[in-house]
């Protein structure tokens, strides 16, 4: 393993967050690679798009925002999203020569010394004055508990696994959640399944009217709060409502989204509710989003009493030199552009010796 190398900022995470963090590194002086380094454990990049099931065209995404300084432009809507964004990443890297490493995966960061933080990587060991981490949700999937969960004798998957609706032909499938991406799967895998089923929590809200950036700001407002109490954050896309679309609006009309209230028990044979209805299935689907990937963040004991860690903006209260962008209010793609910029800001300060500025202020 390589000796332990010096920085002035780490990076942990290239995707929208990642990216528009480091583009602002770069545009007030910071040199990458000498000045500081962006981490990323994934393959190549796009981030977690990359990730995304092929069915997901390009057309189909949620309120998707261009990183500062290039305009995704000419996107072709019937692409699959996982090759527009990745292309659009790699070209962003590139231009700008951000210098990603990967795949390095960060395995704790711990207090050194002098002031310093350790980032421990499967690519070496870190030390650096500040540290951005962005690194989503994507690889922790969350998946809820239910009583006979265990017992069901079909087949249970999350989004993170979805593959496509061709798997799902001739089956009864459930799909679990009020997201974006359970009325993608169920409008999908409906012409393909023997029978489908949807069930929330909460009764969904379908908005009308464009996703802009006005009414991303007005969602990042909404998220605020919470993190600011040092509460788990909810995501950004639970508080914008479901783009009521043609495609939504047929499956309204055709009753593939006729929304059912959360089961109560799963059985071998399906799902169970109180009131004696039952749903036999194949699959159950589990679209129920994702938590915030900071596992490597527990050395620095961080969380506080309410669960969450506590933001001014994007810096750790706990810990200035630290800033968490693409959480909480900033985990939209217009939230992480701006947050990026305000980390950035904050950081020179920081490293200057300058007290920091409360984001509320």
């Amino acid at each position: 393993m390589d000796a332990t190398r010096e920085v002035e900022v780490v990076v942990i995470g290239a995707g929208q967050a990642g990216l528009s963090s480091a583009y602002h590194l770069r545009r007030t002086g910071f040199e990458p690679g000498r000045d500081f380094v962006v981490l990323d454990h994934s393959p190549g990049p796009g981030g977690a798009w990359q990730f995304r099931w092929p069915s997901l065209t390009y057309g189909k995404v949620h309120g998707m925002h261009s990183l500062p300084g290039m305009e995704l432009t000419d996107a072709d809507p019937a692409r699959p999203s996982a090759e527009v964004v990745g292309a659009y990443f790699d070209r962003y890297e590139r231009a700008f020569g951000l210098r990603v490493r990967r795949p390095v995966d960060v395995r704790a960061v711990r207090e050194g010394d002098g002031g310093r933080l350790l980032v421990e990587t499967s690519d070496g060991t870190w030390r650096t004055r500040a540290l951005i981490n962005a690194t989503g949700t994507w690889d922790r999937p969350f998946w809820p508990r239910y009583p006979g969960q265990e017992t069901f004798r079909g087949r249970q998957l999350h989004t993170a696994q979805y593959a496509g609706p061709e798997e799902f032909a001739g089956q009864r499938v459930v799909v679990v959640g009020g997201g974006a991406s359970g009325t993608q799967h169920l409008l999908e895998i409906a012409p393909y399944a023997a029978a489908t089923t949807w069930v929330t929590r909460r009764p969904p809200v379908f908005r009308e009217g464009p996703f802009d950036q006005e009414a991303g700001r007005a969602a990042v407002a909404l998220v605020e709060d919470r993190v600011r109490q040092g509460l788990p954050p909810r995501s950004v896309v639970s508080v914008t409502g479901l783009p009521l679309n043609d495609a939504v609006r047929q499956g309204l009309a055709d009753g593939v989204l006729d929304r059912q209230p959360m089961f109560d028990r799963v059985t071998p044979e399906g799902v169970d509710w109180r009131d004696g209805r039952h749903v036999d299935a194949d699959v159950i689907l589990w679209a129920t989003g994702f938590r915030a990937a900071l596992d490597h963040l527990a050395p620095l004991r961080l969380r506080g009493p309410g669960g969450g860690i506590q933001v001014d903006g994007t810096r750790v209260v706990a810990d200035p030199r630290i800033h968490l962008v693409g959480y909480g209010p900033s985990a939209s793609t217009v939230g992480a552009n701006r947050a990026g910029r305000a980390a950035v800001r904050d950081i020179r300060r920081l490293l200057s010796g300058e007290p920091p500025e409360s984001a509320a202020a």
